[in-house]
C-alpha cells in the first residue's frame, strides 16, 4: 500500500510539474500536462501484484459487474480529456472511472441525459485508498442530501465507489452492490 501511495504521489507530482512548466497558447495548456496526467493514472495500474491499485481498476470492476448482472452494459471510459468533473488523477481523487448503463431503466426516463450520466445506470470510480473513496462518497451524499433530483445510491468497497442511478429500485441497486 505504501509503494502504491508513493507511486501515485510521484506520478501526481510529475503531472503537477508538467502542468506548471508547460507553455500556454491562447489560454490552454499544451500536451505535456495531459500526458503527465495520463502517466499518473497509468502508474496505479502498474502497481505491484496484490496491491489495491492493481486489483481495483474501474474496467476490471465493471467486467465483474457485467458478468454478474446481465442488464448492465459498459458505458464511457473516463479519461483526463473527457472527465466532466476534472478529477481523474488529481490528488485524493479517482485513478480510474467508467460509467455503465442498465437496461432496467426506461429510455424515457433518461432521454436527454449525457452518455456518461450516472442516471443511465451508474459509474465506478477507483481511488488510491479506501479513505479517499469514503471521502468521495460522503462528498456526493452531502451534495445530494437536500436535492432529491440528484439523488443516487453510493456503495464503497475498499478503494472503489460504485455510484448507482436513483432510477433503479432499492433492491435492484442492492443487487449491483452485492455483485461488486
Amino acid at each position: 500500500m505504501r509503494r502504491t501511495t508513493l507511486t501515485l504521489l510521484t506520478a501526481s507530482l510529475l503531472a503537477a510539474t508538467a502542468a506548471c512548466s508547460s507553455t500556454t497558447t491562447t489560454g490552454s495548456s499544451t500536451a505535456p500536462a495531459s500526458t503527465a496526467a495520463a502517466q499518473a493514472t497509468g502508474a496505479a495500474s502498474t502497481a505491484a501484484p496484490g496491491t489495491a491499485a492493481q486489483a481495483a481498476d474501474a474496467s476490471a470492476v465493471l467486467a465483474k459487474l457485467t458478468a454478474a448482472v446481465k442488464t448492465v452494459k459498459a458505458g464511457v471510459q473516463v479519461t483526463a480529456d473527457n472527465d466532466p468533473n476534472h478529477l481523474l488523477g488529481r490528488p485524493g481523487q479517482y485513478t480510474s472511472k467508467v460509467t455503465f448503463s442498465d437496461s432496467r431503466i426506461k429510455a424515457a426516463d433518461i432521454e436527454g441525459e449525457k452518455e456518461d450520466s450516472v442516471n443511465r445506470g451508474g459509474a465506478i470510480e477507483v481511488f488510491a485508498s479506501e479513505a479517499d473513496a469514503k471521502a468521495r462518497s460522503e462528498y456526493i451524499q452531502g451534495i445530494v442530501k437536500g436535492m432529491p433530483a440528484l439523488m443516487e445510491y453510493d456503495y464503497v468497497r475498499g478503494p472503489v465507489v460504485v455510484r448507482v442511478s436513483k432510477l433503479l429500485t432499492p433492491d435492484q441497486a442492492k443487487a449491483l452492490q452485492a455483485a461488486v
